[in-house]
């Protein structure tokens, strides 16, 4: 291995560290608690490190928003997987993500809340949430209805997905009734 390729190397780890360690402080005590400081001294380098990596806390917010879109398409896609028939992989679908929304705040809150600098829904959108939104379609693409876009209704059935889950987390919705608002999406949306 070259003296390049070891510096690399050791480069994307750190790298890693960084994503990793805002990350766990962000799901523990909230996305205010990560600072650069905080971040420096809990990987134990120094600011200036830090700041090779990433120019500050937005670009942090943004790579773990796409780690976050990546591991969201797998959850997606292994959830529909398994499930028999188009009514049932929405359902699936739709638990996933809600599922992926409640044990991973900080993560959500990453890709969906929180300025990351990323951008969304353009040609410039960064590959990862490209795929998590593809994962989303190839699922509700079938159950769109005729003379329906699918990637409209796919961000319309989203949309209610990230209502219920932001909702639900914000207390403004009882938890216990989520698997009946899933089933309502399912049958007032999906098109058999």
């Amino acid at each position: 291995m070259s003296v390049k390729e070891r510096k690399e190397r050791e480069r994307a780890n750190r790298e890693r560290l960084i994503v990793t360690t805002a990350r766990e402080l962000a799901e523990q005590q909230g996305w205010d608690a990560v600072t650069t400081r905080r971040l420096a001294e809990r990987i134990e380098y120094s600011q200036p490190v830090l700041y090779s990596h990433f120019r500050g806390k937005r670009e942090i917010i943004g790579a773990v928003a796409l780690e976050g879109a990546s591991e969201l398409a797998v959850a997606l896609r292994a959830s529909t997987a398994a499930a028999d028939g188009p009514r049932e992989r929405v359902a699936a679908l739709a638990r996933a993500y809600l599922d992926y929304a409640e044990r991973n705040p900080a993560v959500y809150d990453a890709l969906f809340q929180l300025d990351g600098g990323l951008a969304y829904a353009r040609e410039d959108t960064p590959e990862p949430l490209k795929d998590a939104f593809a994962a989303l379609l190839e699922c509700l693409g079938e159950v769109a209805g005729e003379g329906i876009h699918p990637g409209l209704f796919t961000e319309v059935f989203w949309a209610s997905l990230h209502g219920v889950a932001t909702l639900t987390r914000a207390g403004r919705l009882p938890p216990e009734v989520t698997e009946e608002r899933v089933r309502l999406l399912v049958e007032r949306l999906a098109v058999l």
